[in-house]
């Protein structure tokens, strides 16, 4: 780009179309190049009317050297008509002599005449070299100046009236408009309106959120089992006891693709996922997990989240909705299986459909606990009674 003061004409976090106005530059460098375009259009239009003339010339210069060809076959007719008469004893040295000498006169015209069409020809060559020098430095500054405004070059050439005549629009612009090649979201500004930006600033910075793929980190020792093209899953990171901001079944599928490099330190490699639609807290920088599906032939097996299990001592206790009051939870010992930090697959006590506890599960296990002691007060002997007293 080029150096200039700014003018923003966008906000931060505004949502642009392609062919938005983002700013606009103010650029010393800019009236260079349009003097350039112009020196370049003169050179140009110059050699164009050398050339249009050049025949004409040409023509002229053909004719007059044809009258003086005839001119000097006169007067060598003359001349040998003088001699013949001199040789016969008439006829004068005078009338010979000036014969001779207007015949000279028109020999030197004739050279002159060849002189100055070989100066027109090689002022024709050199004029059409310059013509096509201009031509191409013409088009070279006119592509940059395109570059620039973000108008196609024929654009720029069409005429536009101004207080001078019609001039071709790259004459008339003042400032130049940077717009948007693309839709997006204004992220951020490296200038602040009104600076002054030098060429290798970013003046704004456009991102686009739809564009988003998530990258994860998988254990070289599972590479056996992963391949590009398996299913995977974009889910919420797993929620705490205080609860949860994305609900768990909020989730974001795609197709898997295995990185390139792997890292040697850690034992990882890197896996891509890019999403067939996004959700609602699809960002760029969120954490979340990737779960692979790397057999759909396998059976299902019924899973609840893993926060929905408490402890109760050493007791897994899970509590499940009443099917016939709503408003109570029966509690049961977890029959747990495998979990993958999320997940845990039960083994009995619920069936498809039931309704575990997830939110105030811990507070459930408190109240129903058999373990917990009860208030009260210790004595000396370090037992433990109810009551105050």
């Amino acid at each position: 780009m080029l150096a200039g003061r700014v003018d923003l004409l966008v906000q931060q976090f505004d949502r642009v179309e392609a062919g938005t106005p983002l700013f606009r530059l103010l650029s010393p460098q800019w009236r260079t190049l349009q003097q350039e375009l112009a020196a370049a259009r003169a050179q140009i239009d110059r050699a164009r009317i050398h050339a249009e003339n050049y025949p004409l010339q040409l023509a002229g210069l053909d004719e007059l050297e044809v009258s003086l060809e005839r001119s000097a076959g006169v007067w060598d007719e003359r001349i040998e008509q003088l001699e013949s008469l001199a040789e016969l004893g008439g006829g004068t040295n005078e009338s010979l002599a000036a014969a001779r000498s207007s015949r000279s006169d028109v020999e030197v015209q004739l050279a002159t005449l060849r002189s100055q069409r070989a100066q027109l020809v090689a002022n024709h060559a050199e004029h059409e070299a310059d013509r096509e020098a201009a031509s191409r430095q013409f088009d070279a500054l006119l592509a940059t100046a395109s570059t620039l405004v973000g108008h196609a070059p024929e654009e720029l050439m069409t005429p536009v009236a101004s207080s001078v005549g019609e001039r071709p629009l790259w004459a008339t612009l003042d400032e130049i408009e940077v717009r948007a090649d693309h839709p997006g979201v204004v992220a951020q500004f490296g200038v602040t309106d009104g600076a002054w930006a030098d060429q290798r600033a970013a003046v704004v910075t456009l991102t686009r959120p739809e564009l988003l793929r998530f990258r994860a980190s998988g254990l070289q020792s599972d590479m056996g089992a992963l391949r590009d093209g398996l299913l995977a899953r974009i889910v919420p990171p797993t929620p705490t006891l205080t609860g949860r901001a994305v609900p768990l079944n909020d989730t974001m599928h795609g197709t898997l693709s295995i990185g390139l490099t792997a890292d040697p330190d850690d034992r990882t490699i890197d896996l891509f996922v890019v999403p067939d639609s996004l959700s609602s807290w699809g960002r760029a920088g969120v954490t979340a997990l990737l779960e692979i599906v790397t057999d759909e032939t396998a059976r299902p097996e019924t899973a609840i989240p893993l926060s929905a299990v408490q402890r109760d001592g050493l007791i897994p206790v899970i509590f499940r909705r009443d099917p016939d009051d709503p408003n109570q939870a029966i509690r049961l010992e977890a029959d747990l299986g495998i979990d993958d930090g999320r997940w845990v697959s039960l083994l009995s006590g619920v069936r498809e459909g039931d309704e575990v506890v997830l939110d105030g599960a811990f507070q459930l296990m408190l109240s129903t606990s058999g373990t917990m002691q009860k208030g009260g007060h210790f004595h000396s002997d370090g037992t433990f009674h109810e009551g105050e007293d």
